[in-house]
C-alpha cells in the first residue's frame, strides 16, 4: 500500500497545448539497493519501468497493466478497482482533504547542471522535499504531459496530495519520508524523442492473470447468510 501512494505522489493543469512524447529516467534510493526507473509518456498513457515489471497506465480510464516481463504474464485493473486500491492505500498516507501548504526553505542545490530550490510539504505521516528548476528547457509543457498521465478517478484520492501543477516548475529531485523509510529519486534525463504505440499495450505472447475481488484483499468480504430455518 505505502509503494501505491509512493507512485500517486512520484506520477501525480495547465492550458492545452501540444505534447511531445516523454522518456524520464530516475534513479532511487532507499529501502534498498538503488534502481532505475523509466517513465515513458504518450499522450494520456504512462509506461514505468522497473526491475522486472513494468506498469502501464491510462490517464483517462484509469486502467492499470502490469506486466511481469520474466514469466511474460500480466495483471490488467480496471479504473474503478485501481480507484478502490488507492483508496485502501490513501488510508496509510495520513492525507486528508485539504491539502499540504507548500513552503520554500530557501535552500538552493545545483543537480545535473541546473540551479534547484527546495521546497517542502509535511501531513502526520508523510514528508515531502521538491527540489525544483524553474528554469528548465520546455518544463511547462514536460509538467502538463505528466499532468494527462494522472488517472482522473484517483483525483479526488489524491486530492490531499499535491500533484504536478502545484509544483513551481521541474522537480529534478524527490525526497519522500514514509513511515520509517526515506526514498529519494533523482531525475538523470528527459528526452522527448517518439514512442511507439506498441509500448503501451500488452505484448502478444503475454497471459492474462486474474486477480481477486478488491473487497476479499481488503478483508472487507460481506458476511455470509444467516440460514434459513425451516
Amino acid at each position: 500500500m505505502k509503494a501505491a501512494v509512493l507512485t500517486l505522489i512520484l506520477i501525480a493543469g495547465l492550458p492545452l497545448m501540444a505534447r511531445a512524447d516523454l522518456t524520464i529516467v530516475q534513479q532511487v534510493e532507499g529501502g534498498g539497493p538503488v534502481s532505475v526507473i523509466t517513465m515513458k509518456l504518450k499522450g494520456d498513457k504512462a509506461r514505468m519501468e522497473a526491475a522486472n515489471m513494468t506498469t502501464i497506465m491510462d490517464g483517462k480510464t484509469g486502467d492499470v497493466l502490469t506486466l511481469m516481463d520474466a514469466q511474460k504474464k500480466f495483471v490488467r485493473i480496471s479504473g474503478e478497482k485501481a480507484k478502490a486500491i488507492a483508496e485502501m492505500a490513501s488510508k496509510y498516507s495520513g492525507t486528508t482533504a485539504e491539502k499540504p501548504k507548500l513552503i520554500a526553505t530557501g535552500r538552493k542545490e545545483t543537480i545535473n547542471g541546473y540551479e534547484t530550490e527546495e521546497y517542502v510539504w509535511e501531513t502526520p505521516k508523510l514528508k515531502a522535499s521538491y527540489w525544483i528548476a524553474p528554469k528548465y528547457p520546455d518544463g511547462v509543457a514536460i509538467i502538463k504531459q505528466l499532468q494527462a498521465a494522472t488517472p482522473t478517478l484517483w483525483n479526488d484520492i489524491a486530492k490531499g496530495m499535491l500533484d504536478y501543477h502545484d509544483l513551481p516548475g521541474i522537480a529534478l529531485r524527490t525526497k519522500i519520508k514514509l513511515g520509517n523509510k526515506d526514498i529519494t529519486s533523482t531525475i538523470t534525463s528527459i528526452k522527448q524523442d517518439p514512442l511507439s504505440d506498441a509500448e503501451f499495450s500488452v505484448p502478444a505472447d503475454f497471459q492474462e492473470l486474474k486477480i481477486p475481488n478488491v473487497p476479499d484483499m481488503s478483508g472487507d468480504k460481506p458476511a455470509p447468510a444467516s440460514p434459513v430455518k425451516p
